[in-house]
């Protein structure tokens, strides 16, 4: 049982020796997700040891190259591999387009089922629904239609209090009634409400942000989230040119973590004319303290 998370591909544009284009992976009780899927993204997968047949969702924050060129090989690579797990894919329509015409083309019977979702036709808010998580998205501020996402845990229950059961020796079939919700009547007909039995249960998640300018409409998608992920392609001395290509800053991104109360902030989206990180960093925690930078490789686990 485990909510972590693999950045795949930390860098921004074309890939260097250090740094792969854009990608992650979210597991939460082994069932994972892909978040975008830059060139590259398989070999990725097989340096850090992802198991990609247990992915059951690509999302697509949208269709610049960086994020989404290795997806079509991912794709026959599943269909040499005889999968036959349905996949989900959530993306701007033409994205759809583009996979229909690949598919056509080199492999017309795919051996798997392909569902695809139009990011672009969906109310923002939740848009996928799995037994331990939802996935939202929402809007970002780029040079085209483009998506933030919000992967939270669900349905993850607390612990039922010591002194409870040691007062009222509950039954296996009492104690999951209790967790799933019910309150618990004494034999002297006394209801004990739910929630002064159950510990509270923090629920983890794990926001998004790229590609964007500043954009404060994503604060309140993302407040309170345990990570987010948040492109800084510049330093602050090259807002001029973030603000021209749609991107953002350290300080940028810093501020929107502020803003949201998030715990922990990851820049991401790095440019390759950037080598020494310790400026990004200290850029940033001048704003928001619990910062880091994204590396290909690097792992965050909320829960084991």
């Amino acid at each position: 049982m485990a909510f972590e998370i693999t950045f795949l591909g930390t860098g921004a544009a074309s890939p260097t020796l250090s740094r792969g284009l854009s990608a992650a992976v979210i597991n939460v009780d082994e069932t994972l997700c892909l978040i975008d899927c830059g060139e590259g993204t398989q070999m990725q997968m097989l340096r850090f040891g992802i198991k990609k047949d247990r992915i059951r969702h690509v999302f697509i924050s949208h269709l610049h190259g960086d994020h989404y060129f290795g997806l079509v090989g991912l794709l026959f690579t599943w269909h040499l591999h005889q999968r036959k797990d349905e996949l989900h894919i959530w993306g701007p329509f033409t994205l759809k387009e583009i996979l229909e015409i690949q598919i056509k083309t080199s492999v017309p019977n795919l051996c798997y089922p392909l569902i695809f979702h139009d990011l672009e036709s969906l109310p923002d808010g939740v848009i996928c629904i799995e037994k331990r998580f939802t996935v939202s998205k929402f809007p970002l501020n780029h040079r085209l239609s483009t998506f933030g996402f919000l992967v939270k845990e669900t349905g993850r229950q607390g612990n039922i209090s010591k002194d409870f059961i040691e007062k009222y020796h509950p039954d296996p079939e009492t104690i999951r009634k209790i967790k799933e919700g019910s309150d618990y009547k004494t034999n002297e007909g006394i209801i004990i409400p739910h929630t002064d039995i159950v510990t509270p249960v923090r629920l983890h998640s794990f926001a998004w942000c790229s590609d964007t300018a500043y954009h404060p409409p994503v604060i309140e998608y993302v407040t309170d989230a345990d990570v987010l992920y948040h492109e800084a392609t510049f330093t602050k001395d090259m807002q001029w040119l973030a603000e021209e290509k749609g991107h953002s800053t350290t300080i940028d991104a810093a501020l929107i973590a502020a803003q949201a109360k998030v715990h922990h902030l990851i820049l991401g989206h790095i440019s390759q004319r950037y080598s020494d990180m310790d400026e990004f960093v200290n850029e940033a925690k001048s704003i928001f303290p619990h910062t880091d930078v994204a590396y290909d490789g690097m792992r965050i686990k909320l829960r084991n």
